[in-house]
């Protein structure tokens, strides 16, 4: 239940992310986003008591996090310009990247997780092919469809980075993550001069972002303290369908049949790559 509770709130952040991204610059939402957030597990991890990391637990914390505002930032542009209900899930092929590093590590994957990645595949042919209406110019690809797979680059490096700094803590990893990740979207956004204060209105919306991935961060700690780790990441891997239900709810937004496959085939490729 906590698991599919952080699949909720993961997707639900992502939905107003996306959102607040077709009004408002996507570095300015994030910046704002990211510092709501790092409030947040700033204090979880004070009121948890664990002790500060040492410095060979920052190093990889300080590159999960510059590689965590990277995902989010295409993700998020990405549902801005494209279809959330394609976006999404393609996003959510990120644990194919840490399967990956442990390839190179010596380390094979199993069979559910190849087939996983076959599965996942499929589903992502399926989403990307856009035979008419917007696509990624001279690509044939739906519009969004580049960066979701940047997005899911960038948070399965997230993910190994953590795994490295996560020795000297998970809760004060997440710390030093997020405050790398709010520091590296400020500079970028400082670097591009955009403004920090978004559209008349918006600030609310922005502000949910950080709230509910925060809380997703939570929920999900605390579920693997009472479950398989492996449930957890499956369960967890869903929250996509939050977004992509969020999406056709409020936006009306419509995929046809051959997407509607492939989404389901890239979350469930997801989960098997996960829970192997």
């Amino acid at each position: 239940m906590l698991a599919l509770l952080g699949a909720l709130s993961w997707g639900t952040g992502d939905f107003f992310g996306g959102l607040a991204s077709r009004r408002a610059h996507v570095l300015t939402v994030l910046v704002l986003s990211q510092a709501v957030g790092l409030a947040g597990v700033a204090v979880w991890a004070v009121a948890s008591g664990d002790s500060p990391p040492g410095l060979g637990d920052i190093v990889p914390a300080v590159g999960a996090g510059a590689a965590g505002a990277a995902g989010l930032a295409a993700l998020y542009r990405g549902m801005a310009i494209g279809a959330m209900g394609i976006v999404a899930p393609i996003s959510a092929l990120s644990p194919a990247v840490p399967l990956a590093v442990d390839l190179v590590r010596g380390d094979a994957p199993a069979a559910v997780q190849w087939a996983g990645i076959a599965t996942a595949l499929t589903g992502v042919v399926l989403l990307a092919r856009e035979p008419g209406g917007t696509t990624t110019r001279g690509t044939g690809l739906a519009a969004g469809v580049s960066l979701a797979l940047v997005a899911a680059l960038g948070f399965g490096l997230f993910v190994v980075g953590l795994d490295a700094a996560s020795d000297g803590g998970a809760t004060w990893a997440v710390v030093v993550a997020r405050t790398s990740s709010t520091l590296v979207a400020l500079c970028a956004m400082l670097l591009v001069s955009v403004p920090l204060r978004p559209p008349g209105g918006l600030l609310p919306a922005i502000a949910a972002v950080g709230v509910f991935d925060t809380t997703a961060n939570a929920l999900v700690a605390v579920a693997t303290t009472y479950g398989s780790a492996g449930i957890v990441a499956v369960l967890s891997a869903l929250y996509p369908l939050t977004t992509i239900l969020l999406a056709r709810v409020v936006l009306s937004e419509r995929l046809d049949r051959p997407r509607r496959v492939g989404a389901a085939l890239a979350l469930a490729g997801a989960a098997l790559v996960a829970i192997g």
